[in-house]
């Protein structure tokens, strides 16, 4: 059971300077970011100095259709369409004015997964979330080419999966992406997607900023018997590094994006990046010694690296910074999806006896609850698995809630037992890392809906990976917040800025303290 000293640390955004928010948004020096996440799609104006100007927020959630979790292309484009709607109007209401223009835009998105499109730019297979665990051969047969970590979810790995099933659609594809760079491709026509989104389709080389070529000459080798029209990179993006021009928004774009018809077009893009590398441009993880997790519907661990990984493990991905430094990610399908489920009980039960609670009050006082819970949680244990489970080899979401007659069965026990679980999955491959490769990790950085009930998320965290954690006060702002500083970086850096140094600018912590 996970009980060792706990810490907390507050952090914090300096106050906002005296200025004015209307000729900003009007004058177009605002960065937009736009995620979208598993549960949410979220939109976060900032000015370029990091600060929060506005915020859309359109909910949403897959679908398990035919044994492939999924999102329909029909839900995708109403999503974004909302969000940005939804963004415009927190525009009107707070400021009293209309949203133009704006400095730059970014886009991110759910990492990895399968969107695959024909010359004509029609979907003719559907999209693949990363929840799905339906890879398992490929992800074998690839895993052994290559020498190299291939996770269920990454993008070759459906692939090729797609392949070996003998699907007919492959032999027309011409774009193969992630969500992200899909809706990039949507908003400027740009085939491009950023190193870290890249580094969850297939491999890259963090001396080139490319596909490894080495590996994807034996991918190629290895579909040649097939004789398609096709080899890897003539169907994948090209690949962009932080602060790299990704496009401008076409007058296609900004009419898919905007359907008032009020935007301009020809805002610059920044290249489109995974929720991974979001996380780390929040966080500022981006340099080596540095670290994230990010805890939400799934949760996923970052640990940039001063050197590459004594073996390989099918635990561990190899993936990239937004600048194309290596990154070490323990990912776990499953966070808070079982949780939050369970807290949607409570809602109801309370709705029933005529309490009507907000659902962020319901999380914060559930939350809350936890912490009186005791050290080993009651004896009680929990299993998550909402969907398939990579680390642990579960290729089917299996839920269950475990006690003993002798367990002490209370609402805090039962709390903190889903609080500790959320965080289970992924801590076996912060184990790998810190145990027994002795990655050093100079601080880890909090960020996502877990953390957003102030002194809870990060005392698990710290207990968990027996290490202090930093969260911010824009801890919940999380991927949105992460890829408009992404887009600002692309508009707003002095010339030679490193994205660390820039970065560095926009936040200082306060304290560090025990509890």
């Amino acid at each position: 059971m996970l009980c060792v000293m706990e810490w907390m640390v507050i952090y914090t955004v300096p106050e906002r300077k005296n200025m004015d928010v209307k000729a900003c948004i009007t004058e177009g020096k605002t960065a937009l970011g736009i995620e979208l996440g598993s549960t949410r799609i979220k939109g976060v104006l900032i000015d370029f100095k990091g600060n929060v100007l506005a915020v859309g927020i359109h909910d949403w959630e897959n679908s398990f259709i035919d044994n492939i979790w999924t999102y329909s292309l029909e839900e995708i484009h109403r999503g974004v369409r909302a969000c940005y709607a939804s963004l415009r109007k927190d525009v009107e209401l707070k400021y009293g004015i209309t949203l133009h223009t704006i400095g730059s835009i970014g886009v991110s998105a759910m990492m990895h997964g399968y969107m695959a499109l024909d010359k004509e730019g029609n979907q003719i297979a559907p999209f693949q979330t990363w929840r799905n665990t339906n890879t398992q051969a490929a992800a074998d047969v690839l895993t052994e080419l290559f020498q190299f970590n291939i996770p269920l979810r990454w993008t070759v790995a459906h692939l090729y999966q797609r392949i070996l099933d003998g699907e007919k659609h492959v032999e027309r594809l011409d774009y193969v992406s992630t969500l992200s760079a899909y809706i990039h491709w949507k908003l400027t026509g740009k085939r491009v997607i950023g190193i870290g989104d890249a580094a969850g389709m297939f491999p890259v080389d963090s001396k080139t900023h490319d596909y490894d070529a080495e590996m994807t000459e034996k991918f190629n080798t290895l579909i040649g018997p097939y004789e398609y029209g096709w080899k890897l990179k003539d169907i994948f993006p090209k690949v962009l590094v932080a602060g790299e021009p990704a496009g401008e928004l076409t007058e296609e774009g900004a009419a898919f994006l905007d359907e008032t018809g009020e935007l301009m077009t020809g805002i610059p893009l920044c290249p489109p990046e995974g929720d991974a590398g979001t996380g780390m441009a929040a966080t500022n993880s981006v340099a080596p010694g540095t670290g994230n997790i990010s805890a939400g519907t799934s949760t996923f661990a970052m640990i940039v690296l001063e050197r590459m990984l004594n073996r390989v493990y099918r635990e561990i991905d190899i993936v990239a910074t937004p600048t194309g430094f290596p990154c070490a990610m323990s990912h776990a399908n499953n966070g808070t999806s079982d949780l939050n489920a369970w807290v949607g009980l409570f809602g109801e039960f309370a709705e029933m006896l005529g309490v009507r609670a907000e659902t962020g009050e319901l999380f914060e006082k559930l939350y809350t609850k936890s912490l009186e819970g005791d050290a080993d949680c009651g004896g009680l244990l929990s299993y998550g698995y909402y969907s398939g489970e990579n680390i642990t080899m579960i290729n089917e979401g299996r839920l269950a809630f475990l006690r003993t007659a002798e367990s002490k069965f209370n609402l805090a026990n039962f709390m903190k037992t889903h609080l500790y679980t959320s965080l289970g999955v992924v801590k076996i491959g912060l184990d790998i890392l810190i145990e027994d490769e002795k990655v050093k990790v100079e601080r880890i950085m909090g960020h996502g809906g877990f953390f957003k009930t102030k002194g809870v998320g990060q005392r698990y965290l710290a207990a968990s990976v027996n290490t202090p954690v930093t969260v911010m006060d824009t801890a919940s702002e999380g991927g949105a917040w992460g890829i408009a500083l992404l887009a600002a970086y692309l508009v707003s850096k002095e010339q030679g800025e490193e994205l660390q140094d820039y970065l560095g600018l926009l936040k200082n912590p306060l304290n560090i303290f025990e509890i």
